[in-house]
């Protein structure tokens, strides 16, 4: 008797693993499955959720100012957001061409003319002799210094091409990223419903505080860093335009690069100040000059202001987490990272809190 209830119960368990394995494996493929299919649009639905997070308190001041309509608001922020990426990236790409073609047409006709090295950049500790070597070459021929440049070229065409496809991969995912951000907008209300069900599904009473903790993360990192890098690349690039230095956009987008990336904008302004003073009247060079000190100095003055505003996370961790996110996972992981990292803060803080007034009650 014992032995058939045993044998039964045996049959019981191994028919209701079974049915779990299965049921499981079947959720484990769909998930899978469905993962992939969406795998294409998760850099630009993320980067859609990061814009209207960013972009919500402009996006409210437009809805008031339309008279509540949703839809239209919506319409009108995608418009001008659109507007707004895809005409200095169409600038851009202009002079960058223009650049280029006049820089090719007076290497090809020998009407490219190079000064000589300063006198004294000899001095210069490792690289200055070598540097003035070569600058004395290009100045006095250019196809000679180019030929002994064959290798770099090379290793840099090599670069350039994928590169290019990227960028051009980056814009294409930026426009659907703003039309999403447009969609999510437009339902900015229920949007805002789930994301608050879903943190209080994951850490009860506190999953409200943790989601408006990351929505101002988002906002902050999008101000004090993107922003800053924003209002730097744009003013340099207009100071670039004015004085006339070719391939003004190229140059105005790698100060936004290396902006991104918290190097400042200091190793492209200075070599470009350097070449006005060399080609340019002195007026214009000391011109540039002035424009040049505050602009680098820029986002020491905004940054402490708009990074952690309106947070009661300090600005360290919020710092720490974008710029270790940015190392990671690139330009998106600047918000990822930032996020992650003032959560974990906000975690740990609530670790010790409990700790602490269990003790305490103890």
């Amino acid at each position: 008797m014992n032995d058939s209830n045993l044998s039964a119960n045996d049959r019981v368990f191994l028919h209701r693993s079974l049915e779990a394995t299965i049921r499981i494996g079947l959720l484990l493929i769909i998930t899978v499955w469905c993962f992939k299919i969406v795998e294409p649009f998760i850099a630009p639905i993320i980067w859609g959720v990061i814009i209207a997070i960013a972009a919500h308190p402009l996006y409210s001041r437009l809805l008031r100012a339309l008279g509540e309509r949703h839809k239209l608001a919506a319409t009108v922020f995608t418009f001008v957001f659109l507007v707004i990426l895809i005409v200095p990236t169409v600038m851009l790409t202009d002079t960058l061409i223009d650049g280029l073609k006049m820089l090719a047409d007076k290497i090809r006709d020998g009407s490219l003319t190079i000064p000589p090295p300063p006198a004294n950049l000899g001095n210069l500790l490792i690289i200055g002799e070598p540097l003035a070597k070569f600058w004395l070459l290009a100045s006095e021929n250019i196809h000679s210094a180019l030929q002994q440049l064959t290798p770099v070229l090379k290793v840099i065409g090599s670069w350039l091409l994928p590169a290019a496809t990227g960028a051009g991969i980056a814009i294409l995912h930026f426009v659907v990223a703003i039309i999403i951000a447009g969609v999510l907008l437009a339902n900015s209300s229920g949007g805002n419903r789930t994301a608050r069900a879903i943190a209080h599904r994951l850490a009860d009473e506190k999953g409200a505080d943790f989601s408006d903790l990351a929505e101002a993360t988002i906002r902050s990192v999008a101000n004090g860093i993107l922003g800053v890098a924003v209002i730097q690349s744009l003013l340099a690039g207009l100071g670039f335009m004015v004085v006339g230095v070719p391939a003004a956009g190229l140059w105005a987008l790698l100060c936004l690069i290396l902006s991104v990336a918290q190097i400042g904008t200091a190793p492209i302004l200075i070599p470009i100040v350097i070449y006005m003073f060399y080609t340019a009247n002195t007026l214009t060079a000391v011109a540039f000059l002035i424009w040049c000190i505050p602009l680098s100095l820029l986002d020491n003055i905004l940054k402490p202001i708009l990074l952690g505003r309106g947070l009661k996370t300090p600005m360290a961790v919020i710092f720490i987490g974008a710029i270790g996110g940015l190392l990671s996972s690139g330009v998106i992981g600047l918000f990822i990272g930032a996020v992650i990292l003032a959560l974990g803060y906000e975690l740990f803080l609530l670790w010790l809190n409990t700790d602490s007034s269990s003790n305490s009650e103890q």
